[in-house]
């Protein structure tokens, strides 16, 4: 069990190798540079993370993943509403032109190893966990008669859930926020009852 300090030492460690690998992907990173960046001593840093870089890249995406969720709240945790769903909508279109490359999506799918079994792992339970926010928002919709009554929750989070992560992953590429933009407005749109599309952020 680490104490209060201990664990702000760690943390420290993980946020500064984020931010590294953000910027210049794992294969630019080394532990050096690490220690140099995080003012880490060796020996402090194999006491936080005994396996060195395989276990301090374990920690590093469990920390992007984190990110993600954390970039969209409170909205994402309260999408009772059509106009929480514009809010969210407005965050994540902010967030995302705001990052554009140095996303912490991208850091975790793009960056970090995805081959291997326990950062599948992390990034399979950040998909649920983002998934359930937006199912029970459908259903929320639903229930207060703001959506058409016949949509399968599940299936339009699904939907929403894929707009925004292939439009960021487009954007990445592309440096273009139209994909992100527009995949999510049309996967917005069709939760609504009328004809009224949702408000676009910018022309």
């Amino acid at each position: 069990m680490l104490t209060t300090r201990g664990a702000a030492t760690r943390q420290r460690i993980i946020t500064g190798a984020a931010a590294l690998i953000r910027d210049h992907g794992v294969a630019g990173v080394s532990l050096d540079d690490i220690r140099a960046a995080t003012s880490t001593s060796k020996s402090q840093l194999f006491h936080y993370f005994p396996q060195g870089k395989s276990d301090l890249l374990l920690a590093v995406a469990e920390y992007e993943a984190e990110q993600v969720l954390a970039d969209q709240q409170p909205m994402l945790g309260d999408l009772t509403s059509w106009q929480k769903w514009q809010a969210w909508r407005e965050r994540v279109i902010e967030k995302y032109d705001a990052q554009r490359a140095g996303c912490p999506l991208s850091a975790l799918t793009a960056q970090l190893d995805v081959a291997r079994p326990a950062t599948q792992g992390i990034i399979t339970r950040l998909y649920d966990r983002w998934h359930t926010h937006l199912a029970e928002g459908v259903q929320a919709l639903k229930d207060s008669g703001e959506a058409d009554a016949r949509l399968d929750a599940d299936a339009a989070a699904t939907a929403i859930l894929t707009a925004v992560t292939g439009g960021a992953t487009l954007l990445q590429a592309t440096d273009s926020l139209t994909y992100l933009e527009t995949s999510l407005d049309q996967a917005l749109n069709a939760l609504r009852r009328d004809e009224t599309p949702v408000a676009r952020v910018r022309s």
